[in-house]
């Protein structure tokens, strides 16, 4: 009897000591091991997404924002049948049934499934999965990117796409600081997937990205949308653009171009509505350019106040070619030629100077360069070299044909001749982040002398008098000062189209302290030929969108300002130039 106990308690003693040896091996021995297959199961790296910064105006107005959205993931590891929770999820997902199974047909544990899903759909879901008792697919806050004001802005917001990188405008120049470094957060969960709280691992906390404050003022922005927008419905032209800047910062206030699209639907946008025309668009800018050959000319005393070029009565032979003006005259004044905007006078101006200092100046007022405004997409022009010139390219150029420039690039040429004789870069942002704030670009080149610059910004407030082409684009209370342009539009196949014009507007004011430089460019406008000029046509949108703008600026009227607008009735066409 004794035995059978010894036994007993023996074999007892043998089956313990298995069992505690087992244990300290599990638990001892392979802790390591058996941890590893289980973190491997059970534990998830969790993005934790940054928040995109913000697009603000320069007084802090949101033009891009984020709004929050449940983002779906799966985690393969727990997806026993991928169709069964394809069949269940599909409908709140909008997605087809093959596309998700395939998806969900994976042993990886972090696979985005869907971003963007409401918070109502995405709770639906879970439950349904729940109901079904089918697991693996779960819900990450996120977000989208808003616009709020749709169509308003978007050549320089540009879009974020479905990667959440910026594609274009600022979204894409800036997409770095917008985009900030996303953290992470190591989870546990249980056998249904549920993440255990008191588990929860090693983390990182995201760094949101930083806002971008700009340089636009959505107050002057609204303006000039409206504008544009009813000169591109009344006139029905290819396009039209408008830009507004402060002549003495290079600060670019407002931007706006039709045809336009929505970035909340970029997708849905046509190539043609989504081209930053500002920046992108090459044309011949026609009279508007005569300010870079008169102000260089006296700039380097070819010609001073006392200058008077025979301007042919409108009629000139010079390289086996005839140069016209609109109307005919004789001796005329440097103001003079550009108040009537004689192509002889500022081709015989060209004659005065060396090719290559003429040339020169050309490119220093900053045209076939990139002005180096932060946009993607900007292009150079087009400037010939000297050493490519024939007999008439120099003329040509003289009154803004055989060269062709950007919208931008003439908005920064204009405020040289504004601010004093200073080419500036053109400036959209103004910080990166809170309490960031860049300072102000210094001039790229000084162009021409203040005194050169003064005397042609005097002339150009001529072209605005019932004498000058663009008497419609005078502002109420302020001393205006501006240029014309109107050019036949180019045949791709060389020379140029029959009756078809880019018209043009650009000027300043007031004359004496100038605080917003603008230009209006109208593309191919359907109207008859008589009526498609710059001051018939690109004049009075930026009357309209000046005085606007002055009232919106609060700016005090000029006591000596003629307070007496051109008549709407009123032609201009018997001064205006092609």
């Amino acid at each position: 009897m004794g035995g059978r106990i010894g036994l007993v308690c023996a074999l007892l003693v043998l089956i313990f000591t298995a069992f505690a040896w087992r244990l300290i091996h599990v638990q001892v021995l392979k802790h390591d091991y058996f941890s590893a297959i289980a973190a491997e199961k059970n534990d998830t790296r969790k993005v934790i997404p940054a928040r995109r910064g913000r697009i603000l105006d320069r007084n802090g107005e949101e033009l891009a924002v984020n709004v929050p959205v449940q983002m779906v993931y799966a985690d393969g590891s727990h997806i026993h049948d991928p169709a069964a929770v394809a069949a269940v999820a599909a409908p709140f997902l909008g997605m087809p049934l093959q596309e998700l199974t395939e998806k969900l047909t994976t042993k990886s544990k972090y696979v985005i499934i869907r971003k963007g899903v409401s918070e109502d759909k995405a709770q639906d879901m879970i439950r349904a999965l729940d109901k079904a008792n089918l697991h693996g697919l779960y819900l990450q806050e996120g977000s989208v990117r808003s616009y709020p004001n749709g169509e308003m802005l978007c050549d320089v917001l540009g879009y974020v796409d479905h990667t959440g990188h910026g594609a274009d405008g600022i979204e894409k120049t800036c997409d770095a600081e917008l985009t900030g470094q996303e953290g992470f957060r190591w989870i546990e969960h249980d056998r249904k997937g549920r993440e255990i709280v008191v588990y929860r691992g090693q983390e990182q906390l995201p760094e949101n990205g930083s806002d971008i404050r700009l340089s636009i003022d959505m107050g002057l922005q609204a303006i000039a949308e409206r504008e544009v927008d009813e000169a591109y419905k009344t006139n029905h032209p290819a396009s039209a653009t408008a830009i507004l800047a402060d002549p003495n910062t290079g600060e670019i206030l407002a931007l706006a171009s039709r045809p336009n699209y929505d970035p909340n639907k970029f997708n849905k946008a046509k190539p043609d509505e989504m081209r930053n025309r500002a920046i992108s668009d090459i044309y011949e800018p026609g009279s508007v350019f005569k300010i870079v050959v008169t102000s260089a000319a006296y700039n380097e005393g070819i010609v001073d106040d006392q200058t008077r070029i025979f301007c042919e009565n409108g009629h000139y032979s010079y390289g086996g070619k005839i140069i016209k003006d609109h109307h005919g005259s004789g001796d005329l004044s440097i103001p003079e030629i550009l108040m009537k905007s004689s192509n002889i006078g500022a081709a015989k101006i060209s004659l005065r100077m060396k090719d290559q200092m003429f040339y020169d100046y050309v490119r220093k007022f900053g045209f076939g360069t990139r002005t180096g405004i932060p946009l993607p997409g900007e292009i150079p022009g087009q400037v010939i070299p000297p050493h490519r010139w024939d007999k008439l390219t120099k003329t040509r150029v003289a009154f803004g044909q055989s060269i062709s420039v950007t919208p931008i690039q003439m908005v920064m040429a204009m405020s040289a001749i504004a601010n004093g004789g200073k080419l500036l870069k053109p400036k959209l942002v103004l910080s990166k982040g809170e309490g960031s704030t860049e300072l102000p670009d210094a001039p790229i080149a000084q162009v021409v002398k203040p005194e050169s610059a003064n005397y042609i910004a005097n002339a150009l407030e001529k072209v605005v008098s019932n004498q000058g082409t663009a008497p419609l684009a005078r502002i109420e209370g302020y001393r205006v000062a501006g240029k014309t342009g109107t050019a036949q539009k180019i045949s791709p196949r060389g020379g140029y189209l029959e009756g078809r014009y880019i018209v043009s507007f650009a000027g300043f004011f007031p004359v004496n302290k100038p605080r917003v430089m603008g230009i209006v460019i109208v593309d191919d406008a359907k109207l008859g030929e008589s009526a498609n000029y710059g001051g018939s046509v690109a004049g009075p949108v930026f009357s309209t969108i000046g005085s606007k703008a002055a009232r919106y600026l609060d700016m005090d009227p000029e006591p000596n300002a003629s307070l007496v607008k051109g008549k709407q009735g009123e032609s201009t066409t018997a001064v205006s130039v092609r």
